[in-house]
């Protein structure tokens, strides 16, 4: 589980650097995805399904839900 912690932090503090010259629908497109992966990871991993997959499938939801709020801010 650390595993996956690490791997899903690194990239997301990387993103989250570059972040100062992106418009509202794109912080919120990017914050999305990667609380997205982080939650589905996490409930991939504590219901014994695949973490992996919990991942990609919260990430994409993240990633939608992410820019929709970004658009409307």
């Amino acid at each position: 589980m650390k595993k996956i912690g690490f791997l899903l932090a690194i990239p997301a503090f990387a993103f989250s650097v570059g972040c100062t010259n992106m418009t509202p629908a794109e912080q919120g497109t990017l914050s999305g995805a990667a609380i997205g992966a982080a939650g589905g990871a996490a409930i991939g991993a504590l219901t014994g399904g695949s973490a992996g997959t919990g991942a990609i499938i919260g990430g994409a939801a993240g990633a939608v839900v992410g820019n929709i709020y970004g658009r409307k801010q």
